[in-house]
This record gives C-alpha cells, structure tokens and sequence, in this order.
C-alpha cells in the first residue's frame, strides 16, 4: 500500500470518528441533554476548553439549543471584527451558534454560510435557523477540505476548534486561501500546542477532549498558513490549560495526573489564529517609470 493510499484510510478513519462524534451530540441536545453528555448537570459538561465561551447578551440572541450544541474552544465572532454587507462562512458550524452570532453582526444586507458534514448538526442548525427567524443564514453540507463554495467569494472564514479535526489541515488552509477574496481575513479559534507533545502524551490527553490530539504546534500552524499564501499571520492565546484543569477528567480514565503534570502543563492552549490573504488586485506596473 502506498503512503497516500494510507493517508487516505487515515483521513477516512478520522472523518468517521468526528461524524459519529458529532451526530451523537447532536441527538443529545434535541433529546435534551447537552453537547458533552446526556445530562446537561454533569461533570463532564464542566470541561475548561468548551466552558464559558459566549456572554450571556451573546447567548440570548441564539437559541438554547444552539449554545448548548456548542463543542467550541473559542469565540471566533467576538474576535474577527464583523462588518456590515460582509460574507462569512464557518467552517465545521454544528448547531449554528456562530454562524447565527455572524448574521446579526454582517446584518441583513451580509450573508453568513456554515458548512458540516453530520446531518444530524445540520438538522439542528437549521432548526435553530428557524428558530432565531434569521433570513441571511444558508447551511451547506461538506467537508472542510472540499469546501462547495466559488473562489473568491468569500470576505471573512471563521472556524470554532474544527481545523484540528481534520487529517489534512493543508488541504483545509488552501481551500480557505482559495474562497478567500483579495483581503479577506481568517479568523479561527483553534487548540494549538507549545512545543513538542510526545505522542504518547497526545493519546492520554484524548481522554480529556478529542480535538486536542489533533492540534498543531504553533510554529507549524504558522508555517502552514504562510504556504497555503496567507499573511499577517497572528496567533494568541485566549486560554492556556494547566494539567489541574484536567484533572477530573484523566483521573476518571485511570491517568496518573501528577506524573503527565511536567509534560502537559501549560503545552496546550486555546488561542485566536488570524490572517490575511493578500490584496493582489492591483495590476503589475510595466512602465519604465513606474514605482514598485
């Protein structure tokens, strides 16, 4: 077997996962539970990455369901700067809460897309849609490396902890370049890691949350967007974990908290990643005299 025959069953095998995962949480928010477990009070739903991410004026413009649909690790609408008349689309929008947060801030004369692959997330959505009685909403069903949307047509791409999902993030940042109009901006809250993280490491850390194993170093997400074309590339933290925010979670997995403390601590993050693709549509000067 070759390597991209092998990394074609990898990538198939991860999709598989994030679908199953996905859908399922889905059903627990309709059946009325939350995201994170069938019952909205437990210890799980406690989780440090998807907690508190929207302020309450933010969550009372969605309805519940689509807050509590929420398997985030950011607020990418409260960070990308929204205009009025923009486009935006989210990549991996699940229930739609930032892609119903995106609406009301490009207005009625803006349009805001979001894209999934789990029919139960876009069941949900679109019921939310209904719900929130926005008119400016469209979800799309696909995938985040094979995005069904026209070059250049979009102004701004948001994402809330889904790129890390994906087995090819190359793939994923140049689709993004590619919808991307001249100027337009990247805006995505991601999990990110510092450093090196041995595999082992990432394998005991799944227990605390999936998306985390999938997570770029922050050099390697730089570097990564910088070849896919885009520049002004600009990474910050918004939540820096700390191995005792795990520990509830690795415990139940029968994870020796004290002994992965030294190599987790600190290493992952939550962090805002933005970029720009460049504005090329000024014509190449020709003339003798002409200024570069």
């Amino acid at each position: 077997m070759s390597s991209a025959e092998s990394a074609n069953i990898v990538s198939a095998n991860i999709k598989d996962v994030v679908r199953q995962k996905y859908g399922e949480a889905a059903l627990r928010v309709k059946s009325g539970g939350s995201s994170c477990c069938g019952d909205a009070a437990s210890t799980c739903c406690a989780n440090p990455i998807t907690s508190n991410l929207y302020d309450p004026t933010q969550a009372g413009q969605v309805p519940e369901e689509a807050v509590l649909a929420s398997l985030g690790c950011g607020n990418p609408t409260a960070l990308a700067e929204l205009k009025l008349g923009e486009t935006v689309l989210d990549l991996g929008s699940g229930g739609g809460i930032d892609v119903l947060l995106s609406a009301r801030r490009v207005g009625p004369t803006g349009k805001a897309y979001g894209l999934d692959m789990t029919d139960e997330m876009l069941a949900l959505a679109n019921e939310n849609k209904r719900k929130a009685g926005v008119g400016n909403v469209e979800f799309l069903k696909g995938e985040i490396e094979n995005i069904p949307l026209p070059d250049n047509s979009i102004d701004v791409i948001i994402s809330n902890c889904v790129i890390n999902l994906s087995a090819d993030k190359d793939k994923v940042l140049r689709e993004a370049f590619r919808l991307l109009k001249p100027g337009g901006r990247f805006a995505v809250s991601d999990v990110v890691t510092s450093g090196e993280i041995q595999p082992e490491i990432r394998q005991n850390v799944l227990a605390w949350v999936g998306c985390i194993a999938g997570a770029l170093e922050e050099n390697a997400y730089r570097s990564k967007l910088a070849a896919a074309g885009f520049e002004q590339v600009e990474i910050e933290p918004t939540r820096i974990y700390r191995a005792e925010d795990a520990r509830e979670f690795l415990s139940g997995q029968g994870i020796d908290v004290d002994a992965l403390a030294p190599q987790v601590d600190g290493k992952f993050f939550s962090a805002s990643i933005h970029a720009v693709k460049p504005n090329r549509s000024r014509q190449a000067c020709c003339a003798p005299t002409c200024r570069q």
